[in-house]
């Protein structure tokens, strides 16, 4: 399959690098030369959860008129990115191309069909898997949880299926969903209780956890969140948000959220996505959402002096 793979930072690194591998005509799209130029000249090293090796025979552009038309696009952009993204991939794209969005938080979806036609769009959900940049063309794999793949008008396709298939050959941990949303809102819920919060307060997830006064906004602004998702009629695996997101912060104790990594780099983050996205559909369905509010409004003051 050829495929292309649109914003290769750590995460898109470790989704093209471990694709190529398994002999798919891979094209690793972005616009940071460095990284781009250090895989084109040495190959791109991938270490940690999925083992350790080079992948040598992974194509680089910064255009993606240089590519052509794939079988497979996959954004892997931050949700900031999603818009260029969109605009710049068009050429890549014949009838039958499927694109594959994976990013954070929500609106990834509604975004992209502001410039493409919603027809070829699946979503993805990357849980319990990280990455990072260690230096340009190497990249660290963190975890490898599980891939959830989804129509965007929901559904258990075939062409989910295909998708599902090759992911797993590359030796992802993948699944099909007729109800992507559902497991979009689940770990939207999620990371509005750790984000903003580990971002602010500087902890980690369990030390979020163990403070009882930052335990009690983190866990209003999840539960802001739910809220929001049982007004809207999104169906849920759980009815205890509670109990769901304390257990879900026990499995990743010493985990710090992207958005406090983005931080500690002095790096603009996707508050907007996450935490700031729930006072906004609250509104949509009448609610209110203060802890969100609050919080947003304290990152996004932090990084107006980045």
């Amino acid at each position: 399959m050829k495929i292309a793979v649109v914003g290769v930072g750590a995460m898109g690194s470790v989704y093209a690098g471990l694709l190529a591998d398994a002999g798919n005509e891979v094209w690793a799209i972005d616009i940071r030369e460095d990284h781009l130029n250090a895989i084109r000249e040495q190959g791109l090293r991938i270490e940690g959860a999925s083992g350790d090796r080079i992948v040598k025979q992974l194509n680089v552009s910064t255009r993606a008129a240089d590519v052509g038309s794939c079988d497979l696009v996959i954004i892997a952009t931050k949700a900031s990115g999603i818009e260029s993204a969109a605009r710049c991939i068009p050429p890549l794209l014949h009838n039958d191309t499927l694109i594959l969005t994976i990013q954070n938080g929500l609106g990834a979806a509604e975004r992209i069909c502001q410039y493409l036609p919603p027809d070829n769009i699946l979503l993805g959900v990357a849980g319990g898997f990280g990455a990072s940049l260690k230096a340009p063309g190497h990249v660290h794999h963190n975890g490898m949880e599980l891939i959830r793949v989804g129509e965007m008008k929901g559904g258990l396709t075939s062409r989910v299926e295909r998708v599902v298939d090759v992911w797993e050959t590359a030796g992802f941990t993948v699944k099909g969903y007729e109800d992507i949303h559902q497991l979009i809102w689940e770990k939207f819920v999620c990371n509005v209780t750790f984000s903003a919060p580990c971002t602010v307060f500087g902890c980690t997830v369990e030390e979020v956890m163990g403070d009882l006064h930052a335990w009690k906004i983190a866990r209003g602004c999840g539960l802001e969140a739910y809220a929001v998702s049982q007004t809207k009629g999104i169906a849920m695996s759980f009815d205890d948000p509670e109990k769901y997101i304390t257990a879900f912060g026990q499995k990743l104790p010493k985990a710090r959220p992207s958005m406090l990594l983005d931080h500690l780099e002095r790096r603009r983050s996707e508050i907007d996505a996450i935490n700031g996205m729930v006072p906004v559909v609250a509104n949509e369905v009448g609610l209110r959402a203060p802890y969100n509010e609050v919080m947003t409004a304290i990152v996004k003051s932090r990084e107006a002096m980045f």
